[in-house]
Formats: structure tokens, sequence, C-alpha cells
């Protein structure tokens, strides 16, 4: 496997096997058993055939090593991150296909659906699916495309306000007040808004397709393919339900906002994954990517943040544009970025020409120029060091040049960039660059560095080489701390090691009805609502062959006991299901 680059290793934890509470392990378990169950009637035909070739099994939370072994057999592998990771750097990985993981345990509270990436969505959600040619390909494509969508402050705004929000809700620790303060935060950041992104707007796709799709035809119900609805026992059923609208899928979906903390009152169906491709074509057809030019430049201008512009020479600056001047007849005369600033060929940084060095911003003007004739009419950065002698321009001496949009400069030339047969950027010293009345660039300022190229064919997000552009806020990289076991979850742990170590001897030995029966018992003296527990030891009855003990009756009977507690009305429908299927 090729490395990683640099830029997105700082995202890759260790996933400890050891650091998994027997809870965690038991919640695993019963999430997987009957998503399993339902899925296996509901979920895309790729699904069950996936869990199986993905290696990923009910017993315990698998290891993401092994996943990405078994994933290497379909142009894929795995590696565990730490809760959520920014969209960039997600994009990026999954473009040179990688499938992040995030190595946390949903807990207990949230088993029907958590805010926060995690095990139960990542490995048994999104690995399934892999293995399905179509949807694989659609998922790389997906990737390449995302990762030079623009994105905006507010995009960047409002992602670091989900995480924030997501973690402090799977953080028992968190007081009511932190979670109130972070949802107001996202709900502000959500308000405030003020244009959608290209990145925002692929994100509606993403999340109506590879996180919340549904598959088939309007004539007959659809199966599910969605990784946040195959790892939702809550939403798994909810969403074929005639309360969610059924809309088959087209590019519309991108005018759908979608919220992460409710339901959704609509989903959308495709009938082929090469549906989905050729939509990502067609919104791809409309980025600044591909279009460049100015329509590309006013929304790098919009965005506010550090992205890529590709000159027709080949050179990219990659920066945060602060101003386009433009001349009467419209044509771009001159671009302006905010430092730090990178210049760069092939995605890679050209030497001398990184953050550091241009930290204070970058500006060029853009255009043909006026007073310089060449005998074949070609844009400047085709001559070559010849052509520039014949025009009697030589380093150490004064140049005088002048663009037909109007910007002027001289100053004295220093040398020239070369980089493929290019003449990428020519150096000068002691320059003035002036438009009619307007200082550019002023001698006191520094060595000028002159762009050649004569128009903007491509803007994309993030810096050129991201390598070497290190402070990008929109890689920015947070790990998520696990809390500490209380001497409570410790104890109630403890329990729980106990019954499943019953289960994994129960094929040597026979099992011990009054050992259980006392284990149960003095479980629900300290942890009275523990149903978890119930399950755990119902299933250990039933694989045992006592179904029909006493110990199981009185179990099942605690276990109804549940519906008449205050709890949600999907709990309710959970724990009915449960003793229907006992």
């Amino acid at each position: 496997m090729n490395p990683l680059p640099k830029h997105l290793q700082k995202y890759i934890v260790s996933q400890n096997q050891e650091s998994y509470s027997a809870i965690e392990h038991s919640t695993w378990r019963f999430l997987l058993k009957q998503l399993k169950a339902f899925l296996s009637q509901h979920a895309h035909p790729s699904y069950l055939k996936g869990l199986e070739k993905t290696g990923i099994t009910i017993d315990k939370i698998p290891s993401i090593e092994n996943i990405s072994q078994h994933l290497s057999e379909f142009g894929w592998r795995a590696l565990p991150v730490s809760g959520f990771i920014p969209p960039a750097a997600f994009m990026e990985l999954q473009s040179l296909g990688v499938l992040p993981i995030a190595s946390e345990m949903r807990t207990l509270e949230h088993f029907l659906y958590t805010p926060a990436p995690d095990i139960v969505h990542e490995a048994a959600g999104h690995a399934p699916l892999l293995i399905d040619p179509n949807f694989s390909a659609y998922l790389k494509d997906y990737a390449q495309v995302s990762r030079k969508a623009l994105l905006s402050k507010e995009d960047l705004r409002i992602y670091k306000a989900i995480r924030v929000l997501s973690d402090l809700k799977e953080n028992p620790k968190a007081t009511p007040e932190e979670i109130q303060t972070a949802m107001t935060e996202l709900s502000q950041a959500q308000k405030d808004v003020t244009h959608l992104s290209e990145g925002a707007l692929l994100a509606r796709m993403n999340w109506w397709t590879a996180e919340y799709g549904l598959y088939g035809n309007m004539k007959n119900p659809p199966l599910i393919y969605g990784a946040g609805l195959l790892s939702s026992l809550g939403e798994a059923q909810w969403c074929l339900s005639d309360k969610v609208k059924k809309i088959p899928f087209s590019l519309d979906c991108i005018n759908y906002a979608y919220d992460i903390t409710e339901p959704q009152p609509q989903l959308f169906v495709v009938e082929n994954f090469d549906d989905l491709r050729q939509s990502l074509k067609e919104f791809s057809c409309q980025m600044a990517f591909k279009q460049g030019g100015l329509s590309g430049l006013k929304k790098a201008l919009e965005s506010q943040v550090i992205n890529s512009f590709e000159l027709n020479s080949g050179l990219q600056i990659g920066g945060q544009l602060q101003n386009i001047l433009r001349n009467n007849e419209g044509q771009v005369c001159y671009l302006n970025w905010i430092g730090p600033c990178q210049l760069a060929y092939n995605e890679n940084q050209i030497p001398h020409h990184g953050p550091e060095y241009h930290k204070s911003g970058y500006g060029t003007p853009l255009g043909y120029f006026e007073n310089l004739k060449h005998p074949n009419p070609q844009p400047p950065f085709l001559w070559s060091l010849d052509d520039w002698l014949k025009q009697g321009y030589r380093p150490g001496e004064k140049m005088h040049l002048e663009w037909s949009t109007g910007v002027k400069l001289q100053g004295v030339l220093h040398s020239f960039h070369n980089q493929e047969n290019k003449t990428l950027i020519a150096t000068f010293n002691d320059t003035l660059v002036t438009y009619r009345d307007k200082v550019l660039f002023q001698p006191s300022w520094g060595t000028y560095d002159l762009a050649l190229g004569t128009q903007i064919v491509s803007v994309w997000g993030g810096a050129p080489d991201r390598s070497q552009f290190v402070d990008l806020s929109d890689f920015e990289s947070v790990k998520v701390s696990k809390p500490p076991l209380t001497d409570k979850d410790l104890k109630q742990n403890e329990s729980y090691s106990k019954i499943q170590n019953l289960n994994e001897t129960l094929d040597k030995t026979t099992l011990d009805l009054k050992n259980l029966e006392a284990l149960w018992t003095n479980h629900h003296k300290e942890f009275k609502e523990d149903w978890l527990y119930d399950w755990e030891a119902l299933e250990l009855l039933k694989k045992s062959n006592n179904k029909g003990s006493s110990l199981f009756l009185a179990i099942e009977s605690h276990l109804k006991s549940y519906k008449n507690d205050p709890k949600k009305e999907s709990f309710i429908q959970l724990i009915n299901s449960l003793i229907k299927n006992n």
C-alpha cells in the first residue's frame, strides 16, 4: 500500500482492541444482531454479502486492520480515525481508496442513533456496500470531485459546531448547559449562512445517497443502501414507513437541506448506481475546477478561505483571494491574495515559493502583453529564453511591460523559473506595478514574482500542495478523548464480562443456571434499568437450549416491565420486538 501524504497522516490513530469495555462489546453485538435480522429483508443485496466479505462479525467489535485486509480485494483499505475529521480530509482519504473508520463505539444511551461517527456507522454501515463495483465507483468518483469543491468560511464554522455538539452528546460527563450552548452555536451558524458553496451542495448529495439513500423503483418497497440507515435501528425501520416521503433520485436532491439531529421527512430512491455517477458528472460540469474564469474567481472570493487557482501556464497559486481588479471592459486585470500564499506546479510547491516566503500575500496581473510582439502569436509562458532575449530582455536589465488590460510594470529582471519548457515565473527587483493611477506593487515591498499566464482555467478548494501548507483551517485535527470509567462503570463492566465469559465457554461446558441466576439477580440490585443485560442473559439461555426455563421466563417478564417506563416510542417498539422474537 502506498503511504499516505504527510498532511493526512495526522488523522490516523491506533485502534486499541483492549480499550473497548464489555458493555461496548455487548452494545455492538445487540445492534449488529438486530440490524442484520431486519436488513436481511430490507437492505440492498450487497449488504449481507458485504458484512461477510469485509470480515465484520456479530460477536465483537471488529478489528479495522482485519476489515482493511478484506477490503483490499475490492480496491479499498480501511484506517482508524478519531471522531469527525474535516470533510476535505475525509474526501481526500476516500479519493485515495481509504475508508476512514471512527474507532469510537457509541454509548448505550445512543444505541438507536448516534450524533457522532462511530465504528457501527462506518464499519457496519459504509464498508459492506464497497463490495458492489458500481457503488464503489460512485464513491471514488464522488471523492475525486468533492476534494476539488470550494468550501466557505461558513461551512467550516458549521463543521466545527457539529463536531463539538456530537462529541458533547456522546460524552456522559457533558452538562446540559454545555450541550445547549453547542446547540445554540450550531443553530446560529446555520442561520448565518449567506450562500451555498459547492462543498455544501455536494454534502447534500452525499447525505441523500451514501448516507441516506434508498434503492429500487417507485412501484415496489425500496431497499436501504445508505450507511446512516444501515447503522441505525431506529431510522432503518422509520425510513421505510409511509411517514417518509419517497422521491425518485435526481440531481434535484441538492436543493433539499437536511438536519442531522432529526429523522428525515423525505428520502431519494435510485434505480441504478450508475445514475448516481451521471448526476455527479452533471454537477461537476458546473464547478469552478472545470469552469475557471471569472465565475470561478467570484466563487473563491465569496468563500473567504484558502483555494487553488491554476493559470493556463500550469502555474498554481494557493491562498485566500482578496480582490479581483477589472477594467472598464470587464476584463480581469489583477488578482490579490491574502497571505500566506503558495506557488506550485502539478500540485507540488515550487522551491522557495511556499507560505513562509509569500507570508504577506501575493498579487499578479493576467492577460497578454501589449508592448511585446512575437513572430508566432502565443502566450509569453510558452516563450523560450531566446524569445525573451530577442525582445531585448535580459537578467539584470530594466524591463517595461504593459498588458492589454492597462496594467503596467517597471522593474529590473532578476530571473525566470522554467518547468517543462514553460516560463512560469519572472522575478523582478525594484518593481513598480500600476493600473492607471493605482499602485499595485511598489519597490519598497521587496522582490516581485510575476505569474506568467493569460487566464485562470481552474479554481478548487484548498492549497495546491497541502503537504507544504500545514496550517489549513479546513484540515484541523482534533482527537476525541474517551472519558475514564467511574467505579460504578467498572463494576457494571465486570458484571458484563462474567456473563460474556459464560457465553464464550458455553461450547466447552454446560451452562450453570444457578450461577447465571445469581449474576442476573445481583446485577439488577444495582443496575435496575439495564435492559441490555437482560438481552445478554436471554441470548445465553436460548443458545444453551434453556428457553423454557423458569429463569428465562423471569427475565422475559422483567424485560416486559420496561414498557411502562416513560421511554421513547422507538425504544418501546424495540422492547416489544425483542419479546416477540424470544
